[in-house]
């Protein structure tokens, strides 16, 4: 049975093609189109319905302990009201899922998890977190507001948001409704994600709208704009069977949490993990740009000029703002040198590629 947001209506009104994703009906773009409303969220302000994520909440005295056991961040050095990047890893270091996480109390905490995964990632932490309590919020509703624009856009009905950097939130109302706001997003632009009530969402989404530098944009652009960003969609760029390291994330393992931290190690697959830090791995996540106007899409295998394959393809398409196509995805380590020069077999045709440092775009947080 198709689920559907509480702004479903609105989106039909401004002309959204709705699609399932993820079990939900969802806009992969209104009447503008994909390149109107990248561009536009690049240069101004621009507004997704982010509601199918799921929005969790977990509380209890040992919430700390227990977060910490799965994930592989300092949970205790987060300040109240500070986010995180994180990823749930399984056994061999692989990713079940990657998340955010934000502090909300001393022992309070909110997880947003992708939309696909939310389900199993409900089960597991359940599993795990025996003395937590684990509350789905369902009727809680999620808007994000990106852009260079967004900050101005979003001071108009919360001035609050003006102290927040990068990564941090704060319980406010806008329009007498309570909500929690975060400066945060998909995009690589300056944004805030909006969590608020399903009775609330219209309302706050048609006050964003009122403003003319705000306008919808569907999961299409969120795609080319976080592929320009370089940042992974969970499924494609990385999962189970891609590890944190291979997939250039061994960022996102706090200094304390690594092999010569002082908290170190106690998550799933943190021997592995640490053994590939300090040993090359064989394949690396890596940008490519393409030497042609045609995109080359997922799936595509790649080869080297002696037409060996080295890697494959899991995430390409056209960059609006670079007006030309890019892509990223796994390569043999000794291919993955930003300049290095390799192939992708398209229809059995050969396209060139280059291996790019990533992002593609600067990224433009609020930091």
């Amino acid at each position: 049975m198709a689920l559907f947001t509480a702004c479903y209506d609105l989106h039909l009104a401004a002309g959204g093609k709705m699609v399932e994703f993820a079990g939900y009906q969802m806009p992969v773009q209104y009447s503008d189109g994909i390149l109107t409303e990248h561009l536009h969220t690049r240069s101004q302000a621009g507004l997704f319905d982010v509601s199918h994520m799921g929005q969790v909440i977990v509380e209890g005295v040992n919430s700390v302990a227990e977060l910490e056991a799965v994930l592989p961040i300092d949970v205790a050095a987060l300040s109240i009201d500070q986010q995180s990047y994180a990823v749930l890893t399984n056994q061999t270091g692989g990713i079940l899922d990657d998340l955010i996480i934000t502090r909300l109390a001393e022992d309070k905490f909110m997880l947003v998890v992708n939309a696909a995964c939310k389900q199993a990632d409900i089960r597991y932490l359940q599993q795990q977190l025996t003395s937590s309590a684990l509350v789905y919020q369902d009727q809680q509703a999620l808007l994000a507001l990106q852009g260079p624009l967004a900050a101005q856009v979003l001071r108009g009905l919360a001035p609050e948001i003006a102290d927040l950097i990068f990564m941090h939130g704060a319980a406010m109302e806008i329009n007498g409704q309570p909500c929690y706001i975060t400066r945060s997003g998909y995009t690589g632009e300056d944004g805030f994600e909006i969590s608020t009530d399903n009775q609330h969402v219209v309302s706050l989404a048609n006050s964003l709208l009122e403003n003319s530098a705000v306008k919808w944009v569907g999961l299409g652009a969120r795609d080319s704009l976080r592929l320009e960003a370089g940042l992974c969609l969970y499924g494609h760029d990385m999962d189970t069977h891609s590890s944190v390291v291979e997939a250039g994330l061994g960022w996102s393992i706090s200094r304390s949490r690594r092999a010569n931290g002082d908290k170190a190690g106690g998550f799933p697959g943190a021997d592995t993990l640490f053994a590939q830090s300090q040993n090359t791995v064989q394949r690396r996540r890596v940008g490519f740009t393409v030497d042609s106007r045609a995109p080359v899409r997922e799936g595509a295998e790649v080869v080297d000029q002696d037409q060996q394959t080295i890697g494959v393809v899991t995430s390409g398409g056209f960059s609006p703002s670079l007006s030309a196509p890019i892509a990223m995805g796994y390569i043999d380590t000794d291919f993955a040198k930003p300049g290095d020069k390799v192939q992708a077999l398209v229809r059995g045709k050969l396209r060139p590629m280059t291996v790019t440092a990533l992002p593609f775009v600067a990224q433009n947080y609020h930091r």
